[in-house]
C-alpha cells in the first residue's frame, strides 16, 4: 500500500482523484498539497509517497526545478497529471529521466486508474496520447478528415493563440510570454476549440497546419 500527494491547486481535480483513490485497495493514506512549499513538506514527512502532480497549475516553473525535487526526494514515484503539456516539456522531461509518468485529465476512468497502478507498483506509464503526441512530429497522415477552413471564423487574437497552441505551448507559457493572464489566454482556448468543433489541441494543430496558421517547417522545428 502506498501514500500519495495530489499536488494540485485545483478542488475540483483533487476532489476526484481524492475520490478514485480512496476506492483503491493500493491508497494507505491520501494527502494535499497546494504549492511547492506544501509539497515538499508533505514529502519530508513521507518521502516514499506517489506524488500526482499537475505541472501546468503549480508554482514549479522549469524542468530543472522538477528535477530538483526528484532528486531531493529519490524515493518518490511521480505521476503528471495535466489537461495540457507542451511537446517540449514532455521531450524534456520524458527523454531525459525515466522517473516520471504521465497521463492526461481528460483521459479515460481507466488509463487514469492504470497509471495510478503503475507508479504504485514503481513503473512507468505513458498515456496513449502523449506517445501519439511525441510520435506525430514523424508522421504525416493526410488521410485525416479535413477541416472546413474559414478564415474569418477567428479573430487576429484568437489566431495568433491557436498558432502558439500549434507549436506546442502550454495556456501557461502563452500567458507569460504574451503578457496576458491565464484565464484570458483560457478562455481564447476554449473559444477557438467551440469556433472550430474541435475537442483537444491535435484537432486543433491540424486545423492551424491546414489553414495555414502555422506552416509544417516552423511546426518540427
Amino acid at each position: 500500500m502506498r501514500e500519495f500527494i495530489i499536488a494540485d491547486n485545483q478542488d475540483i481535480t483533487k476532489a476526484g482523484m481524492m475520490f478514485l483513490l480512496s476506492n483503491q485497495k493500493e491508497t494507505n493514506l491520501l494527502l494535499e498539497a497546494g504549492n511547492k512549499a506544501e509539497l515538499i513538506q508533505q514529502l519530508k514527512l513521507h518521502p516514499q509517497a506517489v506524488v500526482v502532480l499537475d505541472y501546468t497549475m503549480f508554482d514549479i516553473t522549469s524542468v530543472d526545478e522538477l528535477n530538483v525535487l526528484h532528486e531531493r526526494f529519490v524515493e518518490a514515484d511521480w505521476l503528471l497529471f495535466s489537461d495540457e503539456l507542451s511537446i517540449e516539456f514532455l521531450r524534456q522531461v520524458l527523454y531525459n529521466s525515466t522517473a516520471f509518468g504521465v497521463v492526461m485529465k481528460d483521459n479515460s476512468k481507466e488509463e487514469i486508474l492504470t497509471a495510478l497502478q503503475c507508479a504504485v507498483r514503481k513503473e512507468r506509464f505513458i498515456c496513449n496520447h502523449v506517445s501519439n503526441l511525441l510520435l506525430m512530429g514523424r508522421s504525416n497522415n493526410n488521410t485525416s478528415i479535413q477541416p472546413t477552413i474559414k478564415d474569418e471564423v477567428l479573430t487576429t487574437s484568437e489566431r495568433n493563440i491557436l498558432k502558439e497552441i500549434a507549436l506546442g505551448k502550454t495556456t501557461k507559457e502563452i500567458a507569460a510570454e504574451k503578457n496576458l493572464s491565464f484565464h484570458t489566454v483560457n478562455s481564447h482556448r476554449k473559444n477557438i476549440f467551440r469556433k472550430l468543433g474541435v475537442n483537444n489541441v491535435h484537432e486543433a494543430t491540424k486545423y492551424a497546419m491546414k489553414a495555414g496558421i502555422v506552416d509544417l517547417v516552423e511546426y518540427y522545428i
